[in-house]
């Protein structure tokens, strides 16, 4: 790869859509507008951010990993897809541009963008948008409002985390079971034992390590503000993730953002379970979309040390669970259906309500000192 191809973005810019998606934001692209090379993608990707840098001073970050992310997007060539996603996790203080996962955050603003791209055509109503996720090689239903035939923005869903009220985004990943690890249970079992610890592991749409909070000497109901700054909780959660990540076939995880570590305790507001997890070296300000189906998920099975904590609703007409899953801002909802055959559980449906927002579009220029960045 040359320092040549980088040289043009810098005197040109490159198209960008600054997006809420969920309780993230991040930085849309078409995937034609960046360097074909991922080597030279990701450095642009750095510069543009603003990394490595606690503060992004120097790009569009907002110096939280949920507001240092990317979606490239295209059209599709798959069969059932409209399009495919990418979604890039750039690390706000690392020169590290992260493929391992999905996020279902900025999921909920990717048929927007395609839309508006032209890359999908919008049906008068709703419209349902089948997404390859390329990360998990899985599809996902996310289903816009479209008025008119046209993009909203506006409408009167409200999702905690997120001020005021905005357009209903509905997900549904019929694919998630095993998307990212192989298998919803990774390790074979619903109960592993790492460092004296008792933990799930589990991949319904994200790999997550479940484990209650008081086994690691807190409640669960602190802030995030105070879990950041406790070091010795921090070590011992990553103690526990490097040694994980072998068994959940995702080799070594040092430098990487899976799998998420979820605390849970007794729900508090009338939810199904009270969560604090790790993304994974800073607290999560609420929970990501997919975390949360893989703890609802992880909950519902009868061994997992999150289990005794789990207020599990009734079922609807339909079958359908609808889960709380609690967290530092208030709470996700999860719509889940699952069977029960002896002790294997079946997830049929997991599906999630979100909101989006188009927050800018332009050009978005890197840094002069992009072609002498180092990785």
């Amino acid at each position: 790869m040359s320092d040549n191809s980088l040289s043009a973005y810098i005197d040109h810019g490159v198209p960008c859509t600054w997006m809420r998606g969920g309780t993230s934001k991040g930085a849309f692209f078409l995937k034609k507008d960046l360097p074909c090379d991922t080597e030279a993608r990701d450095r642009l990707l750095l510069s543009v951010m603003g990394s490595p840098d606690p503060r992004q001073i120097d790009g569009i970050g907002g110096a939280d990993p949920l507001c240092s992310k990317v979606a490239v997007v295209s059209e599709s060539q798959r069969s059932g897809a409209h399009i495919d996603y990418l979604f890039l996790q750039v690390f706000v203080d690392q020169a590290v541009v992260a493929d391992a996962q999905n996020c279902g955050n900025i999921l909920s603003a990717v048929g927007q963008f395609a839309i508006e791209q032209n890359l999908v055509a919008a049906e008068h109503g709703s419209t349902q948008v089948n997404v390859y996720m390329e990360n998990s090689d899985q599809i996902a239903q996310v289903t816009l409002q479209t008025p008119g035939a046209r993009v909203t923005y506006s409408g009167s869903a409200a999702i905690d985390g997120v001020p005021g009220t905005a357009a209903p985004v509905l997900q549904n990943f019929p694919e998630a079971a095993g998307s990212t690890c192989g298998a919803l249970l990774p390790t074979g079992s619903q109960v592993d034992v790492v460092d004296n610890i008792p933990v799930t592991c589990v991949d319904n749409g994200m790999p997550v390590v479940v484990l209650r909070a008081r086994d690691m000497g807190i409640t669960g109901y602190e802030s995030r503000e105070e879990l950041d700054t406790n070091t010795a909780l921090k070590a011992k959660l990553e103690s526990i993730r490097l040694q994980v990540g072998e068994r959940m076939n995702l080799g070594d995880v040092t430098n990487k953002s899976v799998p998420k570590m979820t605390l849970v305790a007794a729900p508090r507001n009338g939810g199904f379970v009270t969560t604090r997890t790790f993304i994974p070296h800073r607290c999560h300000a609420s929970i990501g979309v997919l975390g949360a189906v893989s703890v609802a998920t992880a909950c519902m099975m009868e061994d997992s040390p999150a289990a005794e904590f789990a207020l599990l609703p009734a079922p609807d007409e339909n079958g359908d669970l609808l889960v709380s899953v609690e967290h530092p801002i208030g709470e996700t909802s999860v719509v889940m259906a699952v069977d029960r055959t002896d002790s294997t559980l079946t997830v049929n449906k997991a599906a999630i309500l979100r909101t989006a927002r188009k927050l800018f579009s332009g050009t978005v220029y890197p840094s002069c000192s992009l072609l002498s960045c180092q990785r």
